[in-house]
């Protein structure tokens, strides 16, 4: 288990290697329009999930929204400190 600033850095960590096989790096690759359509795609199942699906569910969509708005936060060279000044 990991917690946001862990992802955070594992992500940050595959990004700079431009390791053509990692799912980030591909989906940096697609710029940030790409990355905001997933973002928007996995809020939706967000929203589904907890209406109609169980709690674990739920859960699970939340983990890969939060993995596409840090991918987001990559590729807008931003930093878990530049999202936290405004929470």
């Amino acid at each position: 288990m990991k917690n946001f600033e862990e992802l955070f850095a594992e992500l940050t960590d595959k990004a700079n290697s431009n390791d053509p096989n990692s799912g980030t790096v591909k989906q940096l690759a697609k710029g940030k329009h790409a990355i905001g359509k997933k973002i928007v795609e996995e809020a939706a199942e967000v929203w589904m999930a907890a209406e109609f699906q169980s709690k674990e569910e739920c859960a699970e969509e939340i983990s890969q929204l939060i993995y596409h708005l840090q991918t987001m936060m990559i590729a807008c060279e931003l930093n878990p400190k530049d999202i936290y000044r405004y929470l």
